[in-house]
């Protein structure tokens, strides 16, 4: 008991010892802290303090360099604006000078102009002094005129102007009928010779179309398989096609008939393919028939743009194109359409080039004047207004649509375009060979145009005129009255379309007129 009182006393007196011991050692250690924080604080702050004066040394000197630049460069700056201002100096002093210049030269122009206006006010004086001694001695010289001719100055100038009236208007007439005399010889030797140069200048095929097509084959058993059973596939054919097909003993032989010729050459061309083909049935019918019909349609814009390059027309609209590739397919009076078209286009080209006038607007009037012949949808119009309503549709010049309605007098001529058109036209179509027309054939329709209006009563005279497309039916004045007259119009156009039979229409003109013949003897 008592060792382990000894033990823990022993313990307690070592600890107390310890923690004196340990609390002497701290505070000598942290007076060595102190003393080392405070010899680094003061080193740090010598540091400070230095590196902050040689800051401030380094900016003083930027500073004063830059105030030194600046210094210098307004220098610069005022002695430019300086030499400026002597500069402006010298020139206003100049500008004062040569005012000042000017306004003496002025004032010298003054006083010049004010001696000229006062000498040219005395010769204005002067020149009004004269004029009224001349009007007194032209007054004075007046009486005495009037008191020898015992006629006053009105009268005078009266019978004077009647004078001279009378003599000018019978010069006037005198020299009217010789220049419209001279003109006419000259007119028509000048006429006759553009129509004979412009028809020579131009080269054109005669060829003459048929209304019916020959399909070659190699053998007559090809014809039972182009009738088929029952006949069902020549049929399909002519159903297809629109035209006739005639099977007939000629030998290796199948006729087409058609006043189409696109139809014709649809049909040729689509019993051509079926018989290399070998399939001949309905079905297969249609099919070559549509596809063949589409080849064409491409052939005929092929035609069209071809014979616009040939001529040398641009800006043609794409349908009017087509419709110029149609004509290749159309004939009028056995003649081809197209041929004659190409042919009118060089007529009027070369008859507009001798006239003077414009080659390219003529050569496009000449090709388009038949468009109305190919037009795919019905109407009443006659093919030259036809034509020109679709001119005008696709905006073409209009002394082109005036010469297309014009070239079979529908419409009034407002160009001289027109008139040209229309003589080409004739030309192409009378040229010998060029119509398939007989000549009897001919001749017995006119003939029988004009007796038909011989029967009315009434008529004195009748002509056939252009071509059997109009009518001149001249009447008594004395028998028929104006109302009668337009009455006859009418009833002999019903008659003709009753009785006769023409191609396109026949214009009825009954002319009365009044005539009164005295003589002078």
């Amino acid at each position: 008991m008592d060792v382990y009182l000894i033990a823990g006393i022993t313990l307690l007196v070592g600890a107390a010892i310890g923690y004196f011991l340990g609390n002497s050692l701290m505070k000598k250690n942290v007076a060595n802290y102190e003393e080392e924080a405070k010899k680094k604080s003061e080193e740090i702050l010598r540091n400070a303090t230095h590196s902050a004066e040689s800051i401030k040394k380094d900016k003083m000197l930027e500073a004063k360099e830059h105030f030194l630049k600046l210094k210098a460069s307004f220098d610069e700056e005022s002695n430019q604006r300086k030499s400026q201002i002597l500069q402006n100096e010298q020139r206003v002093k100049q500008m004062q000078n040569q005012v000042a210049q000017q306004i003496e030269q002025n004032k010298r122009l003054e006083n010049e102009l004010n001696l000229k206006s006062t000498k040219l006010n005395e010769q204005i004086e002067a020149a009004i002094r004269k004029q009224e001694e001349a009007d007194k001695l032209h007054q004075q010289q007046v009486i005495q005129l009037e008191k020898i001719a015992n006629l006053t100055a009105e009268q005078a100038k009266k019978e004077l102007v009647e004078a001279l009236k009378q003599e000018a208007e019978t010069k006037a007439s005198s020299y009217i009928k010789q220049t419209i005399e001279e003109a006419k010889l000259s007119a028509t030797k000048e006429a006759k010779k553009i129509v004979i140069e412009t028809i020579q200048r131009t080269a054109a095929e005669q060829a003459i179309e048929n209304c019916v097509s020959v399909f070659n084959i190699e053998s007559d058993e090809i014809k039972g398989k182009i009738i088929g059973r029952e006949g069902r596939n020549i049929r399909a054919l002519e159903a297809a096609t629109g035209v006739e097909v005639i099977v007939d003993d000629t030998p290796e032989a199948i006729v087409i008939s058609s006043f189409d010729p696109v139809r014709r050459e649809v049909a040729r061309l689509s019993m051509h393919r079926l018989v290399q083909d070998g399939r001949i049935h309905p079905a297969r019918i249609e099919e070559v028939v549509n596809k063949t019909r589409k080849d064409i349609d491409n052939e005929i814009i092929e035609i069209g743009e071809r014979t616009v390059i040939d001529l040398g027309i641009h800006g043609l609209h794409p349908e009017l194109i087509k419709m110029v590739g149609r004509m290749r397919f159309r004939s009028s009076y056995g003649q081809n359409l197209l041929q004659h078209s190409r042919e009118v286009a060089k007529l009027c080209a070369a008859m507009a080039s001798e006239m003077g006038l414009n080659v390219k607007l003529a050569k496009r009037a000449g090709l388009l004047h038949d468009i109305g012949k190919v037009n795919n949808e019905e109407s009443d119009l006659p093919h030259a207004l036809l034509g020109m309503e679709l001119a005008k549709k696709y905006k073409e010049n209009p002394e082109v649509c005036n010469a297309i309605g014009a070239h079979h007098d529908e419409i009034e001529m407002t160009s001289l375009i027109s008139p040209i058109v229309q003589v080409c036209d004739a030309i192409s179509g009378s040229r010998p060979g060029a119509r398939r027309e007989m000549m009897e054939s001919y001749a017995r329709r006119l003939r029988d145009l004009e007796d038909l209006a011989l029967s009315f009563k009434g008529v004195e005279k009748c002509y056939a005129i252009q071509a059997g497309r109009e009518l001149r039916v001249i009447v008594d004045s004395e028998n028929v009255s104006d109302e009668e007259a337009n009455m006859m119009s009418f009833n002999i156009s019903q008659k003709i379309e009753k009785e006769m039979q023409y191609p396109g229409q026949i214009k009825v003109c009954v002319i009365r007129e009044m005539r009164s013949v005295n003589f002078a003897k």
